[in-house]
């Protein structure tokens, strides 16, 4: 494969390439290139799109924002193709989080907030409930990446408010009720809490105080 030539934009923030740097140039992270993702894209630049828009969310929510960029960059490391690999238990929703939550901790060690975004990043498809706030965080912004489907990554237009505007719909639409419905010790109060306030003080705007 020919060396990447084109810029993108999340390479222009000092603070976030910092936080990636010790795993962003391992062979599972860049191999990830040659995966086609959804429509347009590659499977790295997928989760690029993923690591750093979360990381941008996080940040803004005064979140976990570290825990987001890394685990947002290392949670798709699986080697395949959907639909042209068979499992003899499960399908490729259920199984693919646990094979990239392996292969992460071959990168680099993971705390267990990251542990918790890469295994349950495909919640409401697969039933586990994410235990933190930031796993909510990155499941919902790899549909949000994934039902945009940019056709060129690094000109893609972002919106860090519209961003924030549509996490508060997807908290108030779906992860409220869901955590309403039933008792799930698995999920600590002080994350619900904080997932209840968080949707209440983004404003109709898409902006966050």
């Amino acid at each position: 494969m020919n060396e990447r030539e084109e810029h993108y934009f999340w390479e222009d923030d000092k603070e976030y390439m910092a936080i990636i740097a010790d795993i962003k140039d391992h062979p599972f992270v860049t191999d990830l290139a040659y995966y086609k993702q959804h429509v347009h894209g590659n499977r790295l630049t997928h989760s690029y799109l993923v690591s750093y828009m979360s990381y941008r969310l996080a940040k803004n929510l005064n979140w976990d924002y570290r825990a987001c960029a890394r685990a947002g960059l290392l949670h798709d490391l699986f080697y395949y193709v959907p639909g042209e690999v068979t499992f003899s238990k499960g399908s490729h929703l259920r199984n693919h989080p646990k094979i990239a939550l392996m292969n992460a901790g071959i990168v680099t060690a993971l705390s267990e907030v990251e542990e918790d975004i890469i295994l349950k990043h495909m919640w409401l498809a697969t039933p586990e409930f994410p235990k933190y706030k930031e796993s909510y965080l990155l499941t919902f912004v790899d549909k949000y990446i994934a039902n945009e489907d940019f056709v060129k990554p690094s000109l893609a237009n972002f919106s860090l408010s519209k961003l924030t505007k549509a996490f508060k719909t997807f908290i108030g639409k779906l992860v409220i009720p869901a955590l309403s419905g039933r008792k799930h010790k698995e999920v600590p109060v002080e994350e619900k809490i904080e997932l209840i306030e968080t949707q209440k003080e983004i404003d109709e705007n898409g902006n966050y105080n």
